[in-house]
């Protein structure tokens, strides 16, 4: 595959949660946790989706991975409609945001991380220790902690115990949800570059969900953000970062804190109010209520999601304010 060709292409995608009518209420409504997104992974590619919490990114993740079933639209992996396979979890592994509960704590190590194999490949006993032990030297961990059980473990080395389970497959996609969150900062950056070296040495994809702005200047290539289960904006991470043109996105990036005194943002937009209910979005564009450039139109017509550039996108009905 050819560094530029789509791994995964994930068209329209809507995840609708139904909230059951009452006696009084007789129709159903409707969590609209992802509606209609579009996303574009390619070979040997980062791409990361940001966003504050509760629009959708981890919904976004799940569906992906088929754990939580689409409403609508399509999943492409490798050129073939994502259906729950061994094929297709061969080659799509996840790290969860949580080190402690995606561990069962009454497993040993050699155990968790051998039971992808178990399940998804024909590898022999002798086989699968020998990946389990190429595995854990690859997220540099020595195999005296083979025969511990999680609470033995630090955060971090959970958190590598998470990236070897997800790399001993020989996936091509990683999808990472908060990767690095719930970590100190100095164990952060040894699992980030971690990451990079991992992505290197295995030609690996990966599908970052983040709201950590850092992390995905970081680590990413290009970058989506996505407000109310919506993405409001595409493009080239640096790009987006150094010239971000949706007022949501110029307002998120306004709001992450920045190391260095004389890197300034280049508008200033603070969000008021609060983010939108998922069961009743508000009409037209859903940042209107929240945006200092709103007008009429904003509240009517929901803009679409428009090419600026190559590769580079903006659902905005007054783009050119920010420009």
């Amino acid at each position: 595959m050819n560094k530029n060709d789509p791994l995964l292409e994930v068209q329209n995608l809507k995840t609708y949660f139904n909230l059951r009518g009452s006696i009084l209420r007789k129709h159903s409504k409707y969590v609209k946790a992802v509606d209609t997104i579009s996303v574009t992974v390619r070979s040997q590619e980062t791409v990361a989706v940001v966003g504050e919490s509760g629009c959708g990114k981890t919904t976004l993740a799940r569906t992906i991975l088929l754990l939580t079933h689409p409403t609508a639209g399509s999943i492409m992996l490798l050129g073939r409609e994502g259906v729950k396979s061994k094929e297709f979890y061969r080659n799509v592994q996840m790290v969860f945001q949580d080190p402690d509960s995606s561990l069962d704590p009454t497993m040993k190590i050699r155990d968790i991380i051998a039971e992808p194999l178990k399940g998804l490949s024909n590898l022999t006993q002798k086989e699968i220790e020998s990946r389990v032990l190429k595995s854990l030297e690859e997220v540099a961990l020595n195999s005296d902690v083979l025969d511990r059980v999680p609470r033995q473990l630090s955060g971090g080395q959970k958190q590598r115990i998470n990236i070897a389970r997800a790399i001993v497959t020989e996936p091509k996609l990683v999808i990472l949800d908060e990767p690095t969150s719930a970590l100190d900062a100095s164990v952060q950056a040894q699992i980030l570059n971690l990451l990079l070296d991992l992505q290197t040495q295995h030609g690996l994809s990966y599908l970052i969900i983040t709201h950590n702005i850092a992390v995905a200047e970081y680590l990413s290539d290009r970058i989506y953000v996505m407000y109310a289960g919506r993405i409001v904006e595409q493009g080239p991470t640096e790009v987006v970062i150094r010239k971000p043109r949706h007022p949501y996105t110029i307002a998120l990036l306004a709001s992450a804190p920045i190391p260095d005194p004389k890197r300034k943002n280049l508008l200033n937009v603070e969000i008021v109010g609060e983010p939108p209910s998922s069961i009743n979005p508000p009409s037209g564009c859903r940042f209107h209520p929240r945006c200092p450039y709103s007008e009429e139109i904003c509240s009517i017509k929901e803009p679409d999601l428009d090419p600026l550039s190559q590769d580079r996108f903006v659902a905005c009905h007054f783009v050119n304010k920010t420009a």
